[in-house]
């Protein structure tokens, strides 16, 4: 993907309504004359940008990115992530736990504050800090994150340095698409779901412009939503297809995400999550998070989260898996396309089935849970499964959309309308 190819899935107004907003907070100045498509200057070298020029600047395609064209004070330096990863270090248990050697601590703070960071880039974390703090954070925490699931006794630092660097700018093209993709719960519709699935993509090229970062991280940061079995996006690779680093990015994106939630049960909900998506990840990265998880019972006195029934809800989505519309595929009218695509939907089905068995909850194990009141530790665990399985089934359906869609034809089959209604109504609030 290049500048070019960034425009067809980016909306310029997003970032550059961010770097307007940030110059009402801290002083952006450009750097050079910026020049519009027909070499027209439309603003002079040294002028403060702020709210004010966000209309002049949209209103003309630019030739040159904007982050290579302005500056801030102060900007994110290897020093500055040093004192974040630290504070980081401080607050998180689990980072506290994972840093606790001195070694370690100091292996992983080394290979932030040594960053190679070219204006552009330092740039746009400056941006992220200011405007997105939440991404900023996440950056922080999975560049840690990364590097650590990295080390051995092997590692070089150059290793540790290339890991930090991916976790540190992987999510970067999320700053060029709407802000809304960043709001933890708000729905989003089909044309910003397209943004979302395009934003390894995006990160990629960014990152790709200063040639300062060697093809395994760009691979990493392309592959970072990538799963092992086929379901991630945006290429649906899996297995050796998916590079080491970016199997090590992906998990560190799951793990960072489940912490930032925070509160007593953030990590039983990451011990839950790593459960039901064993078959996603790599075993080995996955066995070394979970020994540094705690889950004592200090974990397990949030009443607020149970379910009434959540063996009922679990039941039920076992039913839904398994009705999965399958007479579809001998159909005479799917395009080669759509029938790979659904193919596939049905593995991740079957896949959801397994996994429901492995973590104690197919049909024939709930049967045995009977119906007496549940002990409050097993109702949270069956909740948090359930919840999980909601996740799981409304990621289903989405594939099931989405690979339909490659087609020419978007109508469904009734079937399949039908039982995208079902699992609508099961994970509607969820």
């Amino acid at each position: 993907m290049n500048t070019s190819d960034i425009v067809t899935v980016t909306d310029p107004a997003h970032f550059t309504r961010a770097i307007t907003d940030m110059g009402e907070k801290c002083p952006v100045v450009t750097t050079q004359a910026i020049f519009n498509d027909r070499g027209i200057k439309i603003i002079e070298k040294g002028v403060t940008v702020n709210a004010s020029l966000y209309d002049r600047l949209m209103a003309h395609r630019l030739p040159t990115p904007l982050e290579q064209s302005v500056r801030t004070t102060p900007t994110v330096t290897g020093a500055l992530l040093r004192d974040h990863a630290e504070q980081v270090m401080a607050e998180v248990p689990f980072f506290q736990r994972m840093a606790a050697e001195t070694q370690t601590r100091s292996l992983l703070l080394d290979a932030l504050e040594t960053l190679a960071l070219p204006d552009p880039m330092a740039f746009q974390l400056s941006l992220a800090k200011e405007v997105r703090p939440a991404l900023f954070r996440h950056s922080i925490h999975a560049a840690l994150m990364a590097a650590w699931l990295t080390l051995d006794a092997l590692v070089s630092r150059f290793d540790l340095g290339l890991a930090a660097a991916a976790g540190l700018l992987h999510d970067v093209g999320m700053l060029h698409l709407d802000p809304v993709l960043l709001q933890p719960h708000g729905a989003i519709a089909r044309e910003q779901r397209r943004q979302l699935y395009s934003h390894p993509l995006v990160s990629t090229a960014l990152i790709e412009r200063h040639h300062e970062y060697p093809r395994e991280l760009l691979r990493a940061v392309r592959e970072h939503h990538e799963f092992l079995d086929g379901s991630g996006y945006p290429r649906h690779l899996s297995g050796p297809a998916i590079g080491p680093l970016a199997r090590i990015l992906c998990l560190s994106e799951l793990v960072t995400s489940m912490l930032a939630l925070g509160g007593g049960l953030s990590e039983m909900r990451l011990w839950v999550k790593l459960r039901m998506n064993a078959h996603r990840y790599d075993p080995t990265l996955v066995a070394r998070v979970e020994r540094h998880l705690q889950l004592g019972r200090e974990h397990q006195n949030d009443t607020r989260v149970l379910m009434a029934n959540p063996v009922a809800c679990l039941r039920e989505i076992n039913v839904v898996v398994a009705d999965w519309p399958r007479d579809i595929l001998q159909s005479r009218n799917l395009s080669d396309n759509r029938r790979q695509g659904m193919v596939a939907v049905v593995g991740q089905a079957e896949q959801l089935s397994r996994t429901l068995a492995g973590v104690g909850a197919a049909p024939e194990q709930l049967v045995q849970l009977g119906s007496e009141a549940l002990d409050e530790a097993l109702q949270l665990e069956l909740t948090l499964l359930a919840q999980e399985a909601q996740w799981q089934l409304r990621t289903l359906a989405r594939q099931t959309r989405r690979r339909w869609q490659s087609g020419a034809e978007p109508d469904y089959p009734d079937t399949v309308q039908a039982w995208l209604d079902r699992v609508d109504t099961l994970v509607a609030g969820a």
